[in-house]
């Protein structure tokens, strides 16, 4: 089994006022870039392999940050890139509630299949994510791997190594770069 240390990126503005990032690239704030530097010296003597992480520059950022700390190699997978929230991106919660009241309460009545206008589902996220998973545990089957992603690319992770049905993805999102240990095994996703 291969130990996934899931991180979520350091905070950005957009985290800050509650709006809808998806796949917008953002960058870290200050608070974002003392946090990852904060994890950094905590991780210090942790033997991990290497560093995966999505390509949007909040998760890249930090990381850099951990790799240059850490003195890891650092491999960048798009496919670890938040959900892309289509026209969510940029808008506040309470904006949501009143222009896609509609759309809203379909991801709240089916969050597996239920998709932002021009955005994923929860089920397409987690395909994407899981597929990168399987491939990070195939070249480290028995390694402990840094995965520096987003909330709900990171939520499903957790939801599939905790035996969570995904349908509760939305409790399982992690703060702002705390890690989540889970293991992961190259296998995970073949039919029992």
């Amino acid at each position: 089994m291969t130990e996934l240390w899931l991180v979520r990126h350091g905070q950005t503005d957009w985290n800050l006022q509650g709006r809808y990032q998806g796949q917008a690239d953002m960058p870290l704030n200050p608070t974002g870039l003392a946090q990852a530097r904060t994890l950094a010296a905590q991780l210090e003597g942790q033997p991990f392999n290497v560093i995966y992480s999505s390509d949007l520059q909040r998760a890249r950022q930090t990381a850099q940050i951990l790799s240059n700390h850490l003195g890891l190699v650092l491999r960048l997978d798009p496919r670890l890139r938040e959900i892309h929230q289509g026209e969510w991106q940029g808008l506040l919660v309470s904006e949501l509630s009143v222009r896609y009241s509609e759309a809203m309460a379909a991801r709240r009545s089916n969050p597996l299949t239920a998709r932002a206008p021009g955005g994923e589902s929860v089920a397409e996220v987690a395909s994407r994510v899981w597929a990168a998973a399987g491939e990070i545990a195939r070249a480290y089957p028995t390694g402990r791997v840094l995965v520096v992603s987003h909330g709900l690319a990171l939520a499903t992770l957790i939801a599939k190594g905790r035996g969570v049905p995904l349908e509760q993805v939305y409790s399982l999102i992690p703060e702002n770069a705390h890690p989540c240990i889970v293991e992961w095994s190259p296998g995970h996703l073949d039919p029992d």
